[in-house]
C-alpha cells in the first residue's frame, strides 16, 4: 500500500491502517498482527517507523508486545469521539466477524438543481461508494455523499481506511449522527453487488452526520443484506 510524506507523518499513517484493520476485525483480537519485516515491506518503510506506529498503539491500548511471541491485539473497540458511528462494525467484530471494504467509485460530482443532493451540498459533492464484505459475503453497499470541504480525502489512499478517521484527519470533528430507517427494493446497481433476488425487499440506513458547528458533513445510504447479518442496535446507559 503507497503512503506518501504529503499526507502527514509515515508513522502516523500506518498506525491509522493498523488500527482500522484492528476495528474490522483484519486482525482478530487476542491474535498476533504481522511481523514487522512484513509492515516494513508492505508500506515500504523502515523498521524505526514501523516500530513508532506499533508503539502507539500499545499507547493507546490495542496492541501488546510479548518478547519473542510477536505483537498481539488486545483490544478492538474504538474509545473516541467517532465510536458513536462504529457501534454496529464494531459489535460485528467483537462477535467474531471480519469485514473488508472494497471501493466501488470515488469522484467530484455535480448535483442537479432541485434535488435532493442540490438542498444538501450546493452545486457539488463528494461521491463515495463502497460495498462492505462480512466473512467474504457481500453485505453492506454504501454511498457516501461528503462536502467539498473534504476535498484532499480524494487524494488520499482509501481503499481500506475508516471514512471517519480521514474526515477527523481533515480537522472535521463529528458530534452528531441522524440514522434513519426504511424497507426498501434496492437499486439494480445493489441487488448485484449483494447477489439479491431480483425486487428483493431489504434494509436501507440514511445517516446525516454533523460538525460540531451543526454544519452536514456527510449524508449516506447503506443498503444491508439482513439475510447474512441483523442490524443490531445497542444502547448503553
Amino acid at each position: 500500500m503507497k503512503i506518501s510524506r504529503k499526507k502527514g507523518t509515515l508513522y502516523t499513517q500506518i498506525k491509522d491502517i493498523l488500527k482500522d484493520r484492528i476495528l474490522h476485525g483484519i486482525y482478530a483480537i487476542d491474535a498476533n498482527i504481522p511481523a514487522e519485516p512484513q509492515i516494513e515491506e508492505e508500506f515500504g518503510v523502515s523498521k524505526i517507523t514501523v516500530r513508532k506506529a506499533i508503539e502507539e498503539l500499545v499507547q493507546e491500548g490495542f496492541l501488546e508486545k510479548r518478547s519473542g511471541k510477536g505483537t498481539k491485539v488486545i483490544r478492538n473497540t474504538s474509545t473516541s469521539k467517532l465510536s458513536k458511528g462504529k457501534l454496529f462494525t464494531e459489535y460485528l467484530v467483537e462477535t467474531g466477524h471480519q469485514l473488508y471494504k472494497q471501493l466501488i467509485e470515488h469522484k467530484e460530482i455535480s448535483n442537479e438543481k432541485g434535488s435532493k443532493l442540490y438542498s444538501l451540498f450546493g452545486e457539488k459533492c463528494i461521491c463515495m461508494k463502497r460495498l462492505y464484505h462480512l466473512d467474504d459475503k457481500p453485505y453492506i453497499y454504501y454511498t457516501h455523499y461528503l462536502t467539498t470541504a473534504m476535498g484532499d480525502i480524494l487524494q488520499e489512499n482509501i481503499q481500506d481506511r475508516s471514512l471517519y478517521q480521514l474526515i477527523e484527519q481533515q480537522g472535521i470533528h463529528l458530534e452528531k449522527f441522524t440514522d434513519n430507517f426504511a424497507v426498501t427494493i434496492a437499486p439494480t446497481e445493489v441487488e448485484e453487488l449483494l447477489k439479491l433476488d431480483p425486487s428483493k425487499p431489504l434494509l436501507k440506513r440514511m445517516r446525516y452526520s454533523y460538525d460540531e458547528n451543526g454544519n452536514l458533513t456527510e449524508y449516506s445510504e447503506g443498503y444491508y443484506n439482513t439475510d447474512i447479518q441483523e442490524y443490531v442496535l445497542t444502547y448503553n446507559k
